[in-house]
C-alpha cells in the first residue's frame, strides 16, 4: 500500500510541476482570471444598478420597495457564467494529459512500468485538478472580500455549495477528457473531442428539459450541468453527489482500460 501511495504522489508531483512549468498554463490562468474579473464586475455593476432602479421606481410610486437579494443574484449569475468559462477552459487542461505521452513515446514507458494504470490515471486528475483549484482559488477570495461587505450578509452555504459543484463538475469533465487524451497523440484533436463531450452534456441537458416525462426525468437526472445548478442554488442532493462521482469514477475506468489495451498492444 505505501509503494502505491508514494506511486501516486509521484505522478501527481510530475503533472504538477508540468502545469506550473508550462507557458500555456500561464496564458490559460491569465485568460481565466481576466476574464472572470470582467465578468464579475459587470455581473455586481448590473445588479447593483437593478436594486437601485427598483429603490428609484419605489419612491416614485409611493409603494414599498421590494426587496432585493443582491449577493444571491450576484452569486447566482456569476456561478453560472463560471460554469461556462469553465466548460471553455477544461478542454485546454485535458488535452495534453496523456496525448503528449503518446507523442513523445513516454507512454509506452508507462504502460510498461509496474504502476498500475489506475493509478497513473489518479496521479494525473489529481494533478490537473489541483491546478484547476488554483485558477479558483483567487476568484473565491475576491468574492468573499466582496460578499463579506455585503447588508445582508451573503449566505456562505450557497457559497460554498456553488463552488463545491463547480469543481465536481470540472472533475467530471477532466476525468472524460483525461480518456478523450488517452485515445489519440494529437492534443487538438483530444481538445476538441473534450469540447464535443461538453457541447453533448447541454444537449442532454436541454432533451431532458424539451421531451419531460419519465425520459425527460431520467436524462435530467444524467445531466452534470443540472446537478451543478441545483448546487449552486445551495440545494445538494445525494444523488447528485453520487452522480458526480459516477462520472470521475467512469472517466478513471475508461483511461485505466484504454492504457490496459495499450499496454497488451505493446506486448
Amino acid at each position: 500500500m505505501r509503494i502505491i501511495f508514494n506511486n501516486l504522489l509521484a505522478i501527481y508531483r510530475k503533472e504538477l510541476q508540468g502545469y506550473f512549468a508550462s507557458p500555456l498554463a500561464y496564458v490559460i490562468a491569465g485568460v481565466f482570471w481576466l476574464l472572470s474579473g470582467l465578468f464579475y464586475a459587470f455581473i455586481l455593476k448590473s445588479v447593483v444598478d437593478y436594486a437601485s432602479q427598483i429603490g428609484a421606481n419605489a419612491q416614485q410610486t409611493g409603494l414599498p420597495p421590494q426587496p432585493v437579494d443582491v449577493p444571491y443574484l450576484v452569486l447566482q449569475s456569476f456561478l453560472a457564467v463560471m460554469g461556462s468559462l469553465s466548460q471553455v477552459i477544461l478542454p485546454m487542461l485535458a488535452m495534453g494529459l496523456y496525448a503528449e505521452e503518446r507523442k513523445r513515446g513516454t507512454l509506452e514507458l508507462l504502460a510498461t512500468s509496474p504502476i498500475t494504470n489506475w493509478v497513473v490515471a489518479l496521479g494525473k486528475w489529481l494533478g490537473v485538478m489541483t491546478f484547476y483549484v488554483t485558477l479558483l482559488l483567487p476568484v473565491m477570495v475576491y468574492e468573499a472580500i466582496v460578499f463579506d461587505s455585503a447588508n445582508p450578509p451573503a449566505s456562505v452555504w450557497i457559497f460554498l455549495a456553488g463552488h463545491l459543484g463547480l469543481v465536481l463538475l470540472a472533475g467530471s469533465i477532466l476525468s472524460l477528457g483525461l480518456f478523450i487524451s488517452s485515445l489519440t497523440d494529437s492534443s487538438i484533436l483530444a481538445a476538441m473531442l473534450t469540447f464535443g463531450l461538453i457541447l453533448l452534456l447541454w444537449i442532454v441537458d436541454l432533451l431532458g428539459k424539451t421531451i419531460g416525462g419519465p425520459v425527460g426525468d431520467v436524462l435530467s437526472h444524467l445531466s452534470l450541468l443540472k446537478h451543478y445548478t441545483d448546487l449552486s442554488q445551495g440545494a445538494v442532493d445525494s444523488g447528485g453527489l453520487v452522480l458526480f462521482a459516477s462520472y470521475i469514477f467512469l472517466g478513471l475506468f475508461l483511461t485505466a482500460q484504454s492504457i490496459d489495451a495499450f499496454r497488451f498492444q505493446r506486448s
